[in-house]
C-alpha cells in the first residue's frame, strides 16, 4: 500500500547492530516498538503492518514521516532513512486531490445496483420511479463500457431483482446478507477494474443499504456518487437525514441526467447522442427529489 509513496531505503540492517526504540504512529493510535539498527524503509512499513494491519486499508497509498526535532513538526521521510537512533514515524494516507474530486470518467467509474428487487416494490416509495432511472443508468453503462456491480438481499426471501432492469454484461450479480455491498467477492471484482476511482451507486434502502455500503467505499479511498433520483426508503424521512449525513461526510449526491452526461463530457463523444437520447426518455418529475 505504500511502495509507491515513500522513498526507498535498505530494508536489511547491518548485522551486530542492537535495537532502536520507535514510537509508530498512525490515526489515532501511537504504539512504542523498537526495530534492529539499520532497518529501513521496507522494515519499518513490515513494522507498520504488523501493528496496525487490521485498520491499513490496503486499497490506498501512504507516506512514512518522521518527526524531526527542528522543524517541531513530521517530515516525509528522507531518502535512504536508515534507524540510527530513538524515532517517532508515523503513517499517513494519501488523500484525494481536489483537482480529481467530483470528476468522472468511464475507464475510473464502477456502478453499484444495490437490491432492486420484487419483494420492495409495495414498500419502498416512488419504487416504480427509481426502476426507471436505475434502468436507464444501466443502459448507460452498457454504452459507455462502465462495469456494473448488482446485489440481491436474501433473494430467498426477497426475490430477484425486478424484471425491468436488464443485467445484461453485468460484471457481479451476487446474493447477501450483509446491508453493506462491500462484500470479499465485491472487493476482489474492484481489484480486477485497474484504476478505479468512482463508484455511481443507487438502489435501496437509502439509510440502510445505500448509508452502509457509500461509508465503506470512503473508508477504502474512493469517491462515490449516490444517483438521488434512483435511491428511496419506506420512510421518506429515513431517506432525507441519510443524504443529509452522507453529504456531510463528503459523499457526492447527485441525479441520473447529472451522471450520465458527465460522463460523456463532450457533444463530441461518440455516445453523446445515444446517451442524450436516453435522458429525453427520461420519466416525469415524481415528487422524489423535493424529498432530497
Amino acid at each position: 500500500a505504500a511502495a509507491e509513496a515513500a522513498p526507498g531505503g535498505g530494508g536489511c540492517p547491518p548485522a551486530g547492530g542492537g535495537s532502536v526504540p520507535v514510537l509508530f504512529c498512525f490515526s489515532v493510535f501511537a504504539r512504542p516498538s523498537s526495530v534492529p539498527h539499520g532497518a529501513g524503509y521496507e522494515l519499518l512499513i513490515q513494522k507498520f503492518l504488523s501493528l496496525y494491519g487490521d485498520q491499513i486499508d490496503m486499497h490506498r497509498k501512504f507516506v512514512v514521516q518522521l518527526f524531526a526535532e527542528e522543524w517541531s513538526q513530521y517530515i516525509d521521510l528522507p531518502k535512504g532513512f536508515l534507524v540510527s537512533e530513538r524515532c517517532k514515524l508515523r503513517l499517513v494516507p494519501l488523500q484525494i486531490q481536489m483537482t480529481t474530486l467530483g470528476n468522472l470518467t468511464p475507464s475510473s467509474t464502477v456502478f453499484f445496483c444495490c437490491d432492486m428487487q420484487e419483494r420492495f416494490r409495495p414498500a419502498i416509495k416512488y419504487f416504480g420511479d427509481i426502476i426507471s432511472v436505475g434502468q436507464r443508468l444501466l443502459q448507460g453503462a452498457r454504452l459507455l463500457g462502465i462495469p456494473v456491480i448488482v446485489t440481491e438481499q436474501y433473494p430467498k426471501g426477497l426475490g430477484s431483482t425486478v424484471q425491468e432492469i436488464d443485467l445484461t454484461g453485468a460484471k457481479l450479480v451476487l446474493p447477501k446478507t450483509k446491508f453493506s455491498m462491500v462484500l470479499p467477492e465485491v472487493e476482489a471484482a474492484l481489484a480486477e477494474i485497474p484504476g478505479v476511482r468512482s463508484v455511481v451507486l443507487f438502489g435501496v434502502e437509502t439509510h440502510v443499504c445505500i448509508q452502509q455500503t457509500a461509508l465503506e467505499l470512503i473508508g477504502r479511498g474512493l469517491e462515490v456518487h449516490i444517483v438521488a433520483d434512483a435511491t428511496s426508503s419506506r420512510s421518506m424521512m429515513d431517506r432525507m437525514f441519510a443524504l443529509e449525513r452522507l453529504a456531510r461526510t463528503g459523499i457526492i449526491v447527485t441525479t441520473s441526467e447529472a451522471i450520465l452526461l458527465q460522463l460523456v463530457a463532450d457533444k463530441e463523444h461518440p455516445k453523446f447522442k445515444e446517451i442524450q437520447n436516453l435522458i429525453k426518455a427520461s420519466a416525469p418529475e415524481s415528487g422524489l427529489l423535493s424529498k432530497v
